[in-house]
């Protein structure tokens, strides 16, 4: 059935006998109350045909919706002499009879237009998406350094935590250096205590200053070299 369905649609259903015999039929459908049925039963002749009109009342469409709608075309061969119609279908067998099942399909005149209409649409969001894209990567850029920045700047707030914690252990083995060299003065010259401080010319001072120069300089050469 074809839209819109504003009104009555009408399709037509074509029966054809090709046995040698008459044949009686009978039309029916799941949803007797949406179409009409002319006619919804009679005779076919041998090698004759019969058009059957099926008119479809007007309704709300969806196409979300899918039909349900079902037509049967039951058959049986018809008596030499027939009197009553209803008499045959209650008389017959189940094995004399032959059914043909039909759907009902709903399909809008316009809808090939619409997906045509999309279909030649298609070119020009592709071409706005890509102009779009365009200058995306600036800010995604933009984002990068500021995080490196932070990272950075978190890094040498880190290193001068720790400088300042190496400064105050420097002062306080300075302080504990002059100390020990004052007790060694009042000693005699010969005392194992200041023997020992003058052989091993114990002066942490140098030594701290080449771990805090190489930690500053192993920093900026990772982050600004590589």
């Amino acid at each position: 059935f074809s839209g819109p369905f504003t009104d009555v649609v009408t399709t037509n259903l074509k029966l054809r006998n090709p046995s040698d015999r008459k044949v009686c039929f009978k039309v029916k459908t799941t949803a007797p109350r949406r179409y009409c049925v002319r006619p919804n039963s009679g005779i076919i002749d041998p090698g004759s045909s019969v058009i059957v009109s099926v008119m479809l009342q007007p309704f709300d469409y969806d196409p979300n919706e899918k039909s349900k709608h079902k037509f049967m075309v039951q058959t049986t061969y018809a008596p030499p002499n027939i009197s009553d119609m209803e008499a045959v279908w209650k008389e017959a067998k189940p094995d004399e009879l032959m059914d043909s099942k039909l759907r009902c399909v709903f399909e809008m005149p316009n809808e090939n237009d619409k997906l045509n209409d999309i279909d030649a649409s298609k070119p020009a969001p592709v071409l706005n998406t890509s102009k779009q894209d365009g200058p995306m990567p600036k800010p995604h850029s933009v984002s990068l350094n500021d995080t490196e920045t932070r990272k950075l700047v978190e890094e040498c707030k880190r290193l001068q935590a720790e400088v300042m914690k190496l400064t105050d252990e420097n002062r306080h083995l300075r302080d504990e250096g002059l100390r020990l060299r004052k007790v060694a003065h009042s000693d005699k010259s010969g005392s194992p205590t200041a023997l020992a401080l003058r052989e091993n010319g114990f002066n942490p001072l140098p030594s701290l200053l080449v771990v805090i120069a190489a930690i500053f300089i192993g920093f900026f050469l990772g982050k600004f070299i590589l």
